[in-house]
């Protein structure tokens, strides 16, 4: 079997993730201890015994996810298993930092402190109550786009993650994204959920963002990853830094194009992936994606004795 190891994103938060690894694996307590000291703060105590509310805001989330795929990945490592047992690496927007700092192309620490940055800007970005996104259920990709564009009115409606066949999420302002939600169901849609979010990501108005992550992103180290990163904007295979570097940047505005790159990922062959952190919604995706792929998830110890079981 080839493998993909691919690292959830926002939303698949949850307190007390990570911790009975940590317990389990001095590796992976070495992972939130370094993050604690990237922040200077003990965001290791806001996972284990916070407020879920405090955790899920943008700015505490993203790095807290990395935190706890960059521990499960650093037990499976104390089993083994080794990051160049994948072909590739991916991971769902917040999820493709923690793709470059498993495979090495990131540091912990810049990566932690890139997240904490990323968060604050894409809140600060848009005031609240002013953007909003929507999932779309039942509706390709084409379908929905047509769907944002009649919607938009002259605002900012556009798709946002294509996650997989039949979901589709739409991002924008808030008016625009209403609207789109109750026209969905008139073009077919099985439902249109509007999200818990605090930001309208990975559309136009994140612009501002992205300018704060290029002026961030051009004073860190990126290494070329040990295996080869399939990016959200690109949908492929990137190793070279610079162009990691820029895609990147892209990704704050861009659509995550999850659904072409998994389907990217087993057209090279790839049927075996591991979703590695928390949650398991990406899981679902993949096998809406690829219906002869296997997944797995590797979030507690147990998660990691059978992984290296087989």
């Amino acid at each position: 079997m080839s493998r993909a190891f691919i690292f959830p994103g926002q939303g698949s938060q949850s307190i007390g993730m990570g911790r009975e690894l940590a317990e389990a694996y001095p590796a992976a307590r070495a992972v939130f201890d370094e993050v604690d000291a990237a922040l200077g703060e003990k965001l290791s105590t806001l996972i284990w015994e916070g407020e879920a509310d405090k955790l899920t805001l943008t700015e505490n989330a993203q790095p807290a996810l990395m935190a706890t795929s960059l521990a499960a990945m650093r037990a499976l490592e104390a089993e083994g298993l080794k990051i160049t047992d994948a072909a590739y690496v991916a991971g769902h927007s917040l999820g493709e930092y923690s793709a470059l700092a498993a495979a090495g192309a990131l540091s912990i620490t810049d990566c932690a402190q890139l997240l904490r940055t990323r968060g604050r800007a894409m809140q600060e970005a848009v005031p609240v109550g002013e953007g909003a996104m929507a999932a779309i259920l039942g509706l390709d990709i084409e379908a929905v786009r047509a769907l944002a564009e009649e919607a938009a009115e002259g605002a900012v409606c556009q798709a946002a993650n294509d996650n997989d066949p039949a979901q589709v999420v739409i991002s924008g302002e808030k008016a625009a994204v209403e609207r789109a939600a109750a026209l969905a169901k008139e073009k077919g849609a099985k439902r249109a959920l509007m999200l818990p979010v605090s930001a309208p990501f990975h559309s136009a108005l994140m612009t501002p963002a992205a300018a704060v992550m290029e002026e961030a992103l051009g004073k860190v180290n990126i290494s070329a990853p040990a295996v080869p990163l399939v990016a959200n904007v690109s949908a492929e295979a990137v190793s070279e830094p610079d162009r990691i570097r820029a895609l990147l940047v892209e990704q704050v505005t861009g659509a995550v194009r999850w659904r072409e790159s998994v389907a990217w990922m087993a057209g090279q062959g790839v049927d075996d992936f591991w979703e590695v952190g928390a949650g398991k919604a990406l899981s679902g995706m993949v096998k809406r994606i690829s219906r002869e792929a296997a997944t797995r998830n590797i979030g507690t110890p147990a998660d990691v004795e059978a992984a290296r079981a087989g």
